[in-house]
């Protein structure tokens, strides 16, 4: 496990006068499943109190304990002056560590260029692939960190990013390396060695080969990440070459995640329920028959609208997942590529426009449901005891969530009980 770059405070703090406090206690006892909006859990007149970044007690200011309210020393008070919180946001899929540009591909995609052209082209991953490998360290690590302080600002508090932009050993290790000496906030890493195949190798059985041999192996002896990732799709990766990267990743103890079904029904769905993976993402090409089989699982199905907008794709089913009691997550797909914003206001708006998801469900995909994909949700996701003190101020109610694109109405983020962002600095 990443350990983090910040150390929770050791005093007690007591946060008090906040007006509206949204806990996501009730979805969170739901597991993140068929949200109303009175499973967002609001306290008025709330405080809660925190120790070594973790909630101690959490209700009514009125009931807050005397053995808290009493005591003078070796104790820390704010006051939020009846402003709303809710938990912070969890980013739980992205691309966000690479080098380049790929903003000519916009205008292929807009003349009608396939994705998979494109890779055929030169262009794509492969793209990605060929200034990642060049890029330093140093480098790439700067890029990133001002990429996660953007996603700090709109009240992230955990991250997950891949590798798979170097396609070789020396490459991904590289990217993981760089992904954990990110600062701030907690961050996931994800090998994602399954992106594409890259140039030196003829085919993708030889390819998972390799991986299996050996880059598999050393990750998680070096403990790089946590998690690995496949694009399972017709010109890249199958079901087949899946389930043998997912056996030896299973036999090493790391987890499992798919790009499932996002240009084709190419059986990513299928493969991350046989294997129980903590997360099926984009399922834009589902039926009814995976749609059933994912709601009766423990599968968290990750919906990336934004990549859909910019390759104008159809958007996922979300009202049937949701429907049919699927656990639903958002998130950016945050790449240079496909889907080349951070801005979780805009994926808000396509859920809700687009995907007719309502305000209490866009927010615990983006709470509670994040914490689902990322096997987070006993640590955070939901504002209870035991659970991390990671939360967001916001500049008014939670109707302007997720309302205007490109305005985030986040005033200050919150990681284990310390201030890391505040639009008044």
């Amino acid at each position: 496990m990443r350990l983090d770059h910040r150390r929770p405070q050791k005093q007690v703090c007591i946060f008090s006068d906040i007006g509206a406090l949204y806990t996501l206690r009730p979805a969170a006892k739901k597991s993140g499943r068929k949200i109303l909006f009175d499973d967002l859990g609001l306290i008025k007149n709330a405080a809660f109190v925190t120790l070594a970044g973790k909630i101690l007690w959490l209700g009514e200011e009125k009931k807050l304990p005397k053995e808290y309210s009493k005591l003078k020393k070796d104790i820390k008070k704010i006051s939020f002056d009846g402003a709303t919180l809710l938990p912070g946001f969890i980013e739980s899929h992205t691309h966000m560590i690479f080098a380049g540009s790929r903003a000519h591909e916009f205008d292929w995609r807009n003349q009608g260029v396939t994705y998979q052209e494109i890779s055929k082209k030169g262009g794509g991953i492969l793209s990605t692939l060929k200034q990642t490998r060049q890029a330093k360290a140093q480098d790439l690590l700067e890029h990133a960190q001002k990429n996660l302080d953007d996603f700090i600002r709109q009240g992230v508090t955990t991250l997950e990013t891949k590798s798979g932009y170097a396609l070789n050993a020396e490459g991904e290790k590289k990217l993981l390396n760089v992904a954990g000496q990110l600062k701030k906030i907690r961050v996931v890493r994800t090998y994602l060695g399954a992106h594409s195949l890259p140039p030196e190798f003829k085919s993708t059985s030889d390819y998972i080969d390799q991986m299996i041999a050996k880059d598999l192996p050393e990750i998680a002896r070096r403990r790089l990440a946590e998690r690995v990732d496949i694009f399972v799709e017709k010109g890249f990766f199958s079901v087949s070459d899946g389930r043998r990267y997912f056996d030896m990743a299973r036999k090493l103890g790391l987890d499992t995640c798919v790009h499932a079904d996002q240009l084709s029904l190419s059986g990513g769905a299928e493969l991350a329920i046989d294997y129980g993976s903590a997360s099926a993402d984009h399922l834009i090409q589902i039926g009814e028959h995976e749609i059933s089989r994912l709601a009766k699982s423990e599968v968290t199905c990750t919906l990336l609208p934004g990549a859909d907008l910019y390759m104008k794709c159809a958007y996922p089913p979300a009202r049937g997942l949701i429907d049919a009691g699927a656990r639903v997550a958002l998130a950016t797909d945050f790449n240079p590529g496909t889907s080349p914003t951070q801005d979780l206001s805009l994926i808000g708006v396509l859920a809700r426009v687009e995907m007719k998801m309502t305000l209490a469900e866009v927010i615990a995909a983006y709470t509670i449901g994040a914490a689902y994909a990322l096997r987070l949700e006993k640590e955070m996701g939901s504002l209870e005891v035991g659970k991390a003190a990671n939360f967001v101020v916001l500049e008014s109610g939670i109707d302007e969530l997720f309302y205007q694109i490109g305005k985030s109405p986040v005033r200050q983020t919150w990681f284990a009980a310390e201030m890391i962002f505040s639009k008044q600095d």
